[in-house]
Order: C-alpha cells, then structure tokens, then sequence
C-alpha cells in the first residue's frame, strides 16, 4: 500500500485538535507512520471556574477554534487540504456539541475538497496509538484510561475489539478530577494530585483495594473517591497542605494498584486466548500520564512476560493524529469512508459486550 496522508479532527471532549499522519499499513511487518503536525487548543482555562468540563461551554469553543486547528495543522505540515488523501473525524462518544462542531466542520472539508471522509471511535484513537508511535503488532492488550473511559481489552485489528474489563462506576480520571476538587487543588484535577503527592506519605491515610476476590477484569473507583472524602472529612478542622499531600499519595497508590491489579488478570487472559501471539500491554488515554500509574503498570508486564508500550505524554490526552492514523488504518483495511458520519454520544467499542452495569437507557459506555 503506498503511503497515505490524513487529516485527522478531534472534539470530543474539552481539547480541539487536529493532526496530519502519514503512513502505511504493509500486510507483512510493522505499521510505518510519521506526524507531520499536531495541533491542540484546551480548555482548562474556560472551564477552571466551575471544575468541570461544562458541555455547552465546550461545544462553543469547539466550533469557535476548529477551522483554525485544521489550519494551523495544515501550515505546520507544509501542505493543502487538496494535498491530503483523506479526513478522519471522532464522531464518538463524546459530548454531542462538541462532536457535532467536528463532524459537521469535517463533513463540510471533505465535501468541498472532494475528499474521503472516515468516522472514527475516539476509544479505537487511543487504543491504536501504540500503533502509531511503537509499530505495535496486532493482537496486542490495551488499557484505556481517562478522564471519561476505563477500557481493557484485546485488539486484533481496526474494528475488532474484545473488551476484557471496564469501570462498573467512575472512569478513573473522574475520580482523579473529583478528589482534586474536593481538597481545592483546582482543575484539570490528575496532574494536580500527582504533583501534591509527591510530597506525600501514602501509607499515612487507609483506602480501600477495589474488587478484590470478584473473577474478572472490571474496575471501580467510586469506592475509593469516598474514601478520601471520608479521610478528610475525618480531620480535625481544614486540611494542611500535608494532609492534601498524603491523601493524594494515598488515593493514588491506591488507584494505580488497582489498575495493575486488574491488567495482570487480562494478561493472564490473553495469554490463554491468544498463545501464539507475542504479549504486549499498551496503555494510553489522560490518565496514562501518570508516573505512578506507569510504574505499576511497568512492573506488572515485566512479572508476566509482556512488551509494555505507553503512549507519549504529549499523546496520552486528547489528539488529532491518533484520529488520523485510525482512519489511516481503517482506509487500508478496506473500511469504506462516508459523508453520512453521525455523531455518537455512546459509541461502544466491541458493541457485541453486554452493556455496562449503570449504562444506562441509551445504551453501555465503554
């Protein structure tokens, strides 16, 4: 396949983005790919106020800076949009403003350039990343770890996902976010408690381990945001800034273990459902920044024999070239584009698991 050049749009959440990849997909040997620019506008400032993403307010933001993320990509790559073989958009899940700005402005592209156009599951982004940036070999495991999401499961190729285990509760981001704000360290709230951590003692304040005994590889984390609800709440007047420091240690040892905990139980399963193949964990989304979490996670592949892959830190958040380069894949795998992407605000990615416990009428989660 020769190499293929696409612009790849994000807005799913409260980050507008976009990317030019190009790459190709050989049949035999790793994937080959090159970010020519990559392009992120935040929010954190609009919406420190409230702690929390505040959808209407990032639907507008989305629409007000999408036209000048694509040109600015476009700038920095050297190129024209007619110079680009194909667009890729997140059209799910998401926050439905924000994904309608970036389907529509990706549809309006793509039309005018006479361009092809691929929907794309933000979940599938950050599971394929490690297939941008490492040349990762399918099957491999992915865990999925952000502000919205908590995914493991086995990847086998573009639109061929096994989900293993998912939060039965709160994505741990969330988690991260509300513990943040309940002790006043402000918003985005997972750098802020790993910061305050460092200084911390994580064995001074009691959390509970998650799912501990339960078969199976699903998480959850509302469990220990009480906790450390109830750890301050225990204290004899306003938290010190060592009080902050140790409960954040220990809310997050607490939560990292918990992931390693929970992926060694899915590499055991990959290793039984997929021998032949050669084991490797990636870990991507917000949360995959974590240094804590990293090492955990580090530790436990080199325990059970397993290739660990973590997306960049410039990567782990929200982007455009992961979108790029899953429609990249997806073109080369023989998925056919169409301008009748519909924005999804629960897009599932194996939607042949049974729905989440807590999804909800309108359908499962993750």
């Amino acid at each position: 396949m020769a190499p293929l050049t696409v612009l790849g749009i994000e807005s799913s959440c409260d980050e507008t983005a976009a990317s030019l990849v190009r790459g190709e997909v050989p049949q035999e040997g790793a994937p080959k790919a090159e970010i020519l620019s990559s392009v992120v506008y935040d929010q954190m400032d609009l919406h420190a106020l409230y702690g929390g993403v505040v959808p209407e307010i990032a639907a507008r933001a989305h629409a007000e800076k999408i036209d000048r993320a694509v040109e600015e990509a476009l700038r920095k790559a050297g190129l024209t949009l007619n110079e680009v073989d194909a667009l890729a958009v997140t059209a799910g899940p998401g926050l439905i403003g924000g994904l309608i700005a970036g389907v529509l402005a990706a549809q309006g592209m793509a039309l005018g350039a006479g361009k092809p156009l691929v929907a794309v599951n933000h979940l599938e982004g950050h599971a394929l990343t490690a297939r941008l940036t490492d040349g990762a070999a399918y099957p491999y495991l992915s865990l999925l770890v952000s502000g919205g999401h908590c995914l493991l499961g086995i990847v086998d190729g573009p639109g061929a996902f096994t989900r293993l285990g998912a939060s039965l509760d709160d994505a741990p981001g969330e988690a991260f976010d509300k513990t943040a704000k309940m002790l006043g360290l402000g918003h985005p709230g997972g750098p802020a408690v790993e910061r305050a951590a460092q200084s911390g003692d994580p064995a001074r304040f009691p959390m509970p381990r998650p799912l501990i005994g339960r078969p199976g590889c699903d998480f959850s984390f509302s469990g220990l945001k009480t906790a450390a609800r109830m750890a301050r709440d225990s204290l004899a007047g306003a938290p010190s800034e060592q009080d902050k420091a140790d409960l954040c240690a220990a809310f997050q040892a607490a939560a990292a273990e918990h992931l390693a905990r929970q992926s060694v139980k899915a590499m055991k399963l990959f290793a039984q459902r997929r021998p032949a193949a050669a084991p490797a964990l990636a870990i991507s989304g917000g949360v995959a920044a974590n240094g804590v979490v990293r090492a955990h996670l580090l530790e436990a592949c080199a325990a059970q024999g397993f290739a660990f892959h973590a997306a960049p830190l410039s990567l782990c958040g929200d982007n455009g070239a992961m979108i790029a380069w899953v429609g990249l894949e997806r073109l080369a795998a023989g998925f056919p584009p169409s301008l009748a992407a519909r924005p999804r605000a629960r897009w599932p990615l194996d939607e042949q698991a049974a729905p989440l416990v807590g999804a909800g009428r309108k359908g499962a989660k993750a």
